[in-house]
This record gives C-alpha cells, sequence and structure tokens, in this order.
C-alpha cells in the first residue's frame, strides 16, 4: 500500500443507467431536474452533473448558491436552480453565475427585480408552495397575494412554480394527495392573476415511482439516481443500480488471546483467541460511530463483525472466521464482490437513519474513483 487505500468507487456506468430508465418512463414532455446538492449525496458533484448532462439533463437543482457557482465554474452549462433559496448578500452571485433561484420572500424578489433591472436582463426565477411540508414556501392562503405583488417586478419571469412532499414514499397516499391537489389549486389561482409559469413540478426520487399524476411536466429525483431507493417497497416498481462502492484494506491483522479489550470504551472483548483486523476508515470518513460492535463488512467474500467502538480514523473488525483473511485484503463497507454485497440502505438501517445520510456523510477526504463498467 503506497498510499490510504480508503475510497469511494463512483461508477458513472451505473449512473447512466438509473437516469436513462427513469427517462424512459417519462413523457417527452416531461423534463428531469436531477438533484446534485450535498457533493451529489456524496458522489462528487462536479462529474455527476458532467456525466448527467451529457445524459441529458434539463435542469440540476442544488441546495445553496455556492454549490451552483461550483458547478458553473466546472463548466456546467445547463440551468442550476438553487432549491434553498438566496440570502441578499448573493443577489451578485447569482447574476455573475446564472443561478437559477427559488423565491419564497418578496423582500429577496424585489433584491433580484432591482439588480436584473441594472444589468439589463429578465432573470428567470421558481417560487415555492408550502402545501404540508412546514418548511421553506409560501402557505396557499399567501399565494394570491404573493403573486400579486410578483407581477409589479417587470425584470422577474416566474419559469417555474413547485412545492415538495412530507411522505412521497409512504404506502398510505393520502396525505400527499390532498398536498397535491393543493398545489394545483394554487397553480390555477396563479394561472387566473395572469402568470403562467413554464414549469410546474413537486415530484421527487419517491413520487416520481409511485405516483405518476404527480410528475406534472418537471420531476426533480436524487436519491433514486444514485442507485438507492427511499423505502424498500419501491424496490418492486423500479429497477435501479448503486453507484457507489466505499472500500478500504486491511492494514494489520492483531492476534488477540481471549479477554483482550478492542477500542475506545472497551465494549468489545475477545472471548477466544480472535484476530482482529484494523481497517484505515472511521467516523472522520463517514463510518458511522453508530456502527461500533454491531455493524459488519464484506472481507473475501465474508461478513465480518465490527469489533469495539468506530473510531476516528481506524476501525477493528473481528476476522477470525474469515479463512485466510491478510493485510491488503479488500473490506467493503458498502457495496461488494460477487454476490456479497452490502447496501447503503443496510448500512443506514444498522445504524438507525436513512441512506441519504450515510451516502451524504461521506467525507471529501475519502477520495472519489469514478470508473465505468
Amino acid at each position: 500500500m503506497e498510499k490510504r487505500p480508503t475510497t469511494a468507487i463512483i461508477d458513472l456506468s451505473a449512473l447512466r443507467y438509473n437516469y436513462q430508465g427513469l427517462r424512459k418512463t417519462l413523457s417527452p414532455e416531461t423534463k428531469i431536474m436531477a438533484i446534485v446538492k450535498a457533493n451529489a449525496y456524496g458522489h462528487g458533484d462536479i462529474e455527476v452533473s458532467r456525466t448527467l448532462e451529457k445524459e441529458g439533463s434539463d435542469f440540476f437543482g442544488v441546495a445553496i448558491a455556492e454549490e451552483g457557482t461550483r458547478l458553473r465554474q466546472a463548466g456546467i452549462e445547463k440551468p442550476v436552480v438553487v432549491l434553498g433559496g438566496i440570502y441578499p448578500g448573493q443577489i451578485k452571485e447569482v447574476f455573475e453565475h446564472n443561478l437559477t433561484p427559488v423565491v419564497f420572500d418578496i423582500d429577496i424578489a424585489c433584491l433580484l427585480d432591482k439588480e436584473a433591472a441594472e444589468t439589463g436582463v429578465v432573470k428567470n426565477i421558481h417560487v415555492k408552495i408550502d402545501t404540508g411540508m412546514g418548511r421553506l414556501g409560501i402557505l396557499p392562503g399567501d399565494v394570491e397575494s404573493f403573486f400579486k405583488r410578483l407581477k409589479d417586478f417587470k425584470n422577474l419571469k416566474v419559469e417555474g412554480v413547485m412545492s415538495h412532499f412530507a411522505e412521497a414514499e409512504a404506502e398510505d397516499w393520502g396525505f400527499s394527495n390532498s398536498q397535491l391537489n393543493a398545489f394545483r389549486e394554487c397553480v390555477e389561482c396563479i394561472k387566473r392573476l395572469g402568470i403562467t409559469p413554464d414549469y410546474i413540478d413537486m415530484a421527487n426520487s419517491a413520487a416520481a415511482v409511485l405516483y405518476m399524476e404527480s410528475r406534472l411536466n418537471l420531476i426533480r429525483p436524487g436519491i433514486m439516481l444514485y442507485g438507492s431507493l427511499p423505502a424498500r417497497h419501491l424496490k418492486e416498481k423500479f429497477r435501479i443500480k448503486p453507484v457507489m462502492q466505499l472500500k478500504t484494506k486491511i492494514l494489520k491483522i492483531k492476534e488477540l488471546e481471549s479477554g483482550c479489550p478492542v477500542s475506545y470504551g472497551r465494549r468489545f472483548i475477545t472471548k477466544r483467541r480472535s484476530s482482529i483486523a484494523i481497517i484505515p476508515i472511521g467516523y472522520a470518513d463517514g463510518l458511522p460511530r453508530r456502527l461500533s460492535d454491531s455493524g459488519e463488512v464484506i472481507v473475501r467474500g465474508f461478513r465480518a463483525r465490527i469489533a469495539g467502538t468506530v473510531c476516528m480514523d481506524l476501525t477493528m473488525v473481528d476476522v477470525t472466521d474469515v479463512p485466510g483473511a491478510s493485510v491488503g485484503d479488500d473490506v467493503f463497507i458498502i457495496g461488494g464482490a460477487g454476490k456479497a454485497r452490502i447496501t447503503a440502505e443496510e448500512v443506514a438501517d444498522r445504524a438507525g437513519t436513512i441512506s441519504y445520510e450515510i451516502l451524504c456523510g461521506i467525507s471529501r477526504r475519502v477520495p472519489r474513483i469514478y470508473i465505468e463498467t
């Protein structure tokens, strides 16, 4: 090992497979906004965006202006929508890098209109409506008054109107259906005011798969592009391929007698003569500390349990029952070889969280290696 072997392997072929698989289920009129916020859910926003731009993605969705600027500086040309809105100090950045802000505050709209007038352009914006998420967005009761004021801004064009489902992955679609109906009523209200957005969108990954009516004319897939789904029952609805494998190699193997403690807090005590492998990955890399003494990895096609507390940079694994385990062997935290595999969803289940957090949590100090399979 010439350098630290902890890497995230990103299969761009799988990314394209997932994108095109979704594209084939859509009508020609329905556009795609690929969500690449949070470093493309840990997969690397620049490489992912470059790949999906070549595949035909119509928009890219980011959370903050800084993410959008990063994509522009990397050469991404398709529209970049800043889903989390912008701050007053970012107005010039939005214009300089041609970012499309999501607006839900009339004061921000006023600042955008003023800058657009001074710049001599008409600025596209998307407006967010809160139909039940209780987060960002205009409440339905305020939609008419908000858009009436928005009509006064002659240098802004409402390119899109959006909302967001609170529980699109739920098997009971009662609440989601009420959200969709409320959104449609809001859109009709906006149209009666003489504003006709080009794009009406609400569907995230789960909604795009489960609820055809929610697709409207633009969808916003995120987690499914990366080969994970927000709920188990969705796997029967849509075939995807995991895009990331997180792997490292055995750094050292220690032979310990029965009764020896391992790692912080001595939560693991050997009950027999044991082979304990030290692997160079820890919670600073994105291996959840919640997997201490309970998570599993794959070594030589066998599952091996994490022994004791996950450390910041290192983790111990009990490889006593892995035949031939040796220094330099591959260790898969996510992924695997052959039939022996661990999914991001399994890691999330063991850690008591969701796959989104696991994937987004792979830190930037873990090199991303991009491959084609």
